[in-house]
């Protein structure tokens, strides 16, 4: 059986080369950790994880807490979870938070037993005090995804959700739509607020007057997107266009426009949010943001590894959402004339 001195003389590196690569610990360059890889392929060398677990005292893992596992969203975070983990040399462990605060830390506290290097958490509904308590009280580096933690800025990678929603409206605006609907994702979130505070800020900011009938409160699926819509219009709202702050529920929308008879854009302009790949599969295809979950888990990893191995971090600077126009959203009425 092939030994990690094997390993390290068929690589021409040193053993302790070969141990930081295993472990995905200082710097080792791309071409020596491929090296690495290539001799342990070649030598047919397995890593004895369980071994250097109880020598090092940790699991060589990330551990990674999710809201739920429904939903394209999740499925990316999930994907690049993975292969950022394995590029570290580590395994990625993942559990669900079943959406409630007191599960999400549960599940924090069982990976923190398991002795993972380093915790990810994505959650929704955590107070910010909640989470920071969790912070302080967790043994290894724990960071959190989806929330903004104004006394933690190196342990948390958010998404400026209010400023996405605001350019998505403002396109509408550009566009010659002033009379846009607006159906909400779950409203006690705090993803939920910034985009129907995005919403509102793009109307105000352009003069035109907040109305409430033109807003819906919805819960993120296709079928909520879809009775809203049709609540809209049975009620009667004047509208030349709809934002619905995620994709699924723009897609219930769009049956609910198509059954009444109307045509998407000629009669209706429509954009949603997040670029689920249903998106561009919607005919006409759908406008909406893109949200970078892969670069967003991916640096994640990165500065939770970081913290791990006790090298100095930054800040992480907030990302930023990307227009996606496709041939959901033509001219409003103001632009016709």
């Amino acid at each position: 059986m092939a030994t990690m001195l094997d390993v390290s003389l068929r690589a021409g590196v040193s053993k302790a080369t070969v141990s930081r690569v295993l472990n995905g610990t200082g710097q080792v360059k791309e071409s020596t950790r491929n090296q690495v890889f290539k001799a342990m392929e070649e030598l047919g060398y397995r890593p004895n994880f369980l071994a250097q677990s109880l020598a090092n005292r940790t699991s060589n893992s990330i551990g990674l807490v999710v809201s739920c596992f429904d939903g394209f969203y999740f499925g990316r975070l999930l994907q690049q979870a993975s292969r950022q983990s394995e590029a570290h040399g580590k395994q990625l462990i993942v559990t669900d938070g079943h959406d409630t605060p007191e599960r999400e830390e549960l599940a924090v506290q069982m990976l923190a037993d398991r002795r993972c290097d380093a915790i990810i958490l994505y959650t929704r509904f955590m107070s910010e005090k909640a989470i920071i308590r969790l912070i302080d009280a967790t043994p290894m580096p724990l960071i959190v995804i989806n929330r903004e933690l104004f006394q933690a800025h190196d342990k948390c990678v958010f998404f400026e959700q209010q400023d996405a929603a605001l350019q998505a409206v403002e396109y509408l605006i550009s566009q010659g739509h002033h009379d846009i609907a607006c159906i909400t994702t779950p409203i006690h979130t705090p993803t939920g607020k910034a985009r129907l505070m995005g919403y509102r800020k793009a109307l105000e900011k352009h003069g035109i007057r907040w109305d409430p009938a033109k807003v819906k409160y919805g819960d993120s699926s296709m079928t909520r997107g879809y009775m809203l819509c049709q609540e809209i219009l049975q009620e009667g709202v004047k509208v030349s266009a709809v934002f619905a702050c995620n994709d699924d529920m723009a897609l219930g929308a769009s049956k609910a426009l198509h059954q009444a008879g109307l045509r998407i854009p000629q009669d209706i302009s429509l954009f949603g949010f997040d670029d689920a790949p249903s998106a561009r599969w919607l005919e006409p295809g759908l406008s909406t943001v893109y949200l970078p979950i892969d670069s967003m888990i991916t640096t994640a990893i990165d500065q939770a590894i970081k913290l791990a191995n006790n090298i100095d971090t930054e800040a992480i600077p907030p990302f930023t959402g990307t227009l996606v126009l496709r041939d959901s959203v033509t001219t409003g009425p103001f632009f016709r004339g």
